[in-house]
């Protein structure tokens, strides 16, 4: 059995509880310089889940990886003023090098539009060079003043994707293939997490953009996490570049142009939506082991048995860890597992072992079952399967009951105290949306009534979703 929790209880202090998690699950320091991180293997190793499934995705998006610089000349920002804006009070600007002033500052990027768009300029000439779809995996800095470790961090991982288009419909097409066949796709099928999709209102979108697309999360304590975004970028930095291409009739024409981008706050949505006060819960598909076997004690026998139920399910394609037994007790060592979020406990000890058994343990609820040395593994790869269904129903359920459609402003601050609030947004406006700041909330996204993405803020009957938020 395992032992006393070790972490601050959700419902006393989820901030703290927060940061226990990843303390205790050692997924990630505070860095030297104030607002950064130091991702530990096991918090890294997740991160490398993730990377994987999405950028299988965005591949058969029909993207391609590229790099682009680290340093950006700080006239390249500047050249899109809206995205200058936007960005001033985040840059991190390099003066000095080599021991000299430098010329001309470069900013650290904090996002690339700029000098992927200068880029883009040179390398498309006509139309067959359209679409151009990159994607780069890298790392950003954007000075956080108050920073959370995964959630707000002044340097984080990231993807950004940039796409330059022939058309309007174009390009809006492939923001809206990213969002649902890439991050909406990543979060149900991977993270287990549920969203709402839905488009920012003007006051809430990405500098420089004429629409953008997100995903909001549902957090354990009702509060929204944005969890990816997609933006249609219009002619702006096509303007602002040169972006251009010759069309088959022989004209110059400016193209439309895309950014999407999904970070390490993944890691911190998914401690969020899942844990619980034992620790991390992760759904099968983005744990760095499914399935950890604990020999309950050293034993010749009892280690023989997990190296056997270790084969059968290498054989069956599970990957796993193998606790022998050598890190302390066997109730310390179950506590430090639970922490840690492990799908799948299968604990092996002499007295089960005697009768041919083992016994099986799931993280989600807890449930044990005993079952025969023979069956384990399949026994095991089916439960997994289990486990990713069952968790992302228990979120969207969790989500949905605590999800409240509400007729005015009032009703809308008070529903969303605790949870998301549906509202019409001919309602809220732009009055209401400085009344929901001013109680620390903000309109989340647009939809429409049957939950589908509109094309922009101005079509009739949306609605918001309202929330506080990360």
């Amino acid at each position: 059995m395992a032992g006393p929790s070790v972490l601050t209880p959700q419902s006393e202090d989820f901030p703290k509880w927060y940061q226990d998690v990843v303390a205790k699950a050692e997924m990630a320091d505070n860095g030297p310089v104030r607002g950064t991180m130091v991702i530990r293997p096991y918090g890294y190793a997740i991160w490398e889940r993730i990377q994987s499934a999405i950028d299988e995705r965005i591949k058969r998006a029909g993207a391609q990886n590229a790099y682009f610089p680290l340093f950006i000349p700080e006239s390249y920002l500047s050249r899109e003023a809206e995205h200058v804006e936007g960005f001033s009070p985040e840059l991190a600007v390099v003066t000095h090098a080599g021991g000299e002033l430098l010329a001309e500052p470069v900013v650290v990027r904090p996002t690339s539009e700029t000098v992927i768009g200068e880029f883009m300029a040179k390398w498309i000439q006509s139309y067959r060079d359209l679409p151009l779809l990159l994607n780069q995996w890298a790392n950003v800095v954007r000075w956080e003043l108050r920073p959370r470790l995964f959630l707000r961090s002044s340097e984080f991982l990231w993807q950004e994707g940039h796409t330059a288009h022939a058309t309007a419909e174009d390009a809006s097409a492939y923001a809206l293939t990213i969002h649902h066949q890439v991050y909406n796709d990543f979060l149900e099928r991977v993270l287990a997490v549920p969203t709402f999709l839905g488009i920012k209102p003007p006051s809430e979108r990405f500098a420089g953009a004429t629409n953008t697309l997100t995903c909001e999360g549902m957090m354990r304590d009702g509060k929204a996490l944005q969890m990816a975004t997609s933006h249609e970028l219009g002619q702006n930095f096509a303007r602002a570049f040169d972006i251009v291409y010759q069309s088959e009739e022989g004209q110059s024409e400016l193209c439309f142009t895309t950014s999407w981008g999904a970070s390490t706050r993944l890691v911190g949505g998914l401690i969020m939506a899942h844990g619980d006060d034992n620790g991390l819960v992760l759904p099968p598909a983005v744990a760095p082991w499914p399935v950890v076997i604990v020999a309950v004690r050293e034993d010749t026998a009892v280690l023989a048995a997990c190296g056997e139920i270790g084969q059968a399910l290498e054989t069956a394609g599970v990957r796993f860890q193998l606790d022998d037994g050598r890190r302390g007790s066997f109730g310390r060592r179950v506590t430090d597992w639970e922490v840690k979020g492990v799908p799948v406990r299968v604990e092996v000890g002499p007295r089960d072992l005697a009768q041919g058994l083992v016994t099986v343990v799931r993280r989600d609820t807890g449930e044990k079952s005993v079952v025969s040395l023979e069956e384990v593994a399949r026994v095991v790869a089916q439960l997994l399967g289990e486990i990713q269904g069952d968790m992302y129903e228990a979120a969207r359920a969790f989500r949905d009951d605590r999800t409240h459609d509400v007729s005015t402003l009032e009703d809308a601050i008070v529903a969303a105290q605790r949870g998301f609030a549906r509202l019409t947004w001919d309602v809220v406006g732009e009055s209401g949306e400085a009344r929901l700041k001013a109680e620390a909330m903000t309109v989340r996204c647009l939809q429409r009534a049957d939950g589908s993405i509109p094309q922009h803020e101005g079509e009739p009957h949306l609605i918001a979703i309202i929330a506080k938020s990360y």
